[in-house]
């Protein structure tokens, strides 16, 4: 991957996030999804910005996009395909505080290899990845004026000597989630909204973020991107192994469910697994 189309990448999920801006500042209705999440029109115009920009600058590459294939088009993959939620944290979207992300991710061979989350409300932009074998770091800038400015690299912190900054969902906190904090050195729980939580791990604002609770690829790949770029992992919350994408022959969207995750630091941070 270049410059010029990490660069596009970026643009677009500003785009993206400019047209979601319009929405958020006007009424809206918000629809049920068929397992009862909420949608709105912001997501549908958010996406197809992205897809459309998707299919003119990368067009052999097939795209995984949460809107489509929650309306039944979820194409066959290779090893290589995007990942895209247009508007993760719609409950932050309608709580307006400003918490939700536009993801993009470029997946190879299971790995997020690039992605890009813009948190058009708040005027960020993170990104990051190891295209083509060669890593490009990871960043954060500030989106003013649809360009994006004051662009810095960020990296996981250091793990602290006493006391950890745990980070937990906004609106999806579980019990299994709960447990887990509670039976860690906590010295500080942070919370955030949306995919923000892995980007707050890549710049060093916590040390880790559990979920032990329902996500998708989607959700999380570009964030999982900036992770490892910034030097950190994204595990399985069962046994520290890395967190791998796949898209099955024939999947359906329950293919696509994610298991329990860890976003970490450092491997060393991980809690020992409970007995079975």
């Amino acid at each position: 991957m270049t410059e010029e189309q990490i660069s596009f990448l970026c643009h677009l999920a500003v785009q993206a996030g400019e047209e979601i801006l319009k929405i958020y500042s006007e009424p809206f209705e918000v629809e049920n999804k068929a397992d009862g999440s909420p949608v709105t029109k912001a997501d549908a115009a958010a996406e197809r910005i992205i897809l459309a920009g998707l299919a003119d600058a990368f067009p052999n590459v097939p795209v995984v996009a949460e809107e489509s294939v929650e309306a039944g088009n979820l194409p066959e993959v290779g090893d290589v395909y995007f990942l895209v939620d247009p508007l993760d944290g719609t409950k932050e979207f309608l709580k307006k505080n400003g918490e939700f992300t536009v993801n993009i991710a470029l997946i190879q061979k299971g790995v997020p290899v690039f992605g890009v989350v813009s948190a058009p409300a708040l005027g960020e932009i993170y990104w990051g990845g190891s295209p083509d074998g060669s890593s490009v770091g990871a960043f954060k800038g500030r989106v003013e004026n649809g360009i994006v400015a004051d662009i810095k690299p960020v990296k996981v912190r250091t793990p602290p000597a006493i006391g950890l900054s745990v980070l937990a969902s906004r609106s999806h906190l579980s019990e299994e989630t709960t447990a887990l904090i509670d039976r860690m050195n906590v010295a500080e729980r942070l919370s955030v909204g949306s995919s923000l939580k892995l980007c707050w791990v890549a710049a060093g604002k916590a040390d880790l973020y559990p979920r032990l609770a329902p996500t998708m690829q989607w959700d999380i790949a570009a964030g999982d991107a900036v992770v490892r770029a910034a030097g950190g992992a994204v595990v399985l919350a069962s046994d520290g192994t890395d967190f791998v994408y796949s898209v099955p022959e024939n999947a359906t969207k329950d293919d696509l469910r994610n298991p329990h995750f860890i976003a970490v630091t450092s491997r060393a941070l991980l809690p020992e697994p409970t007995a079975a």
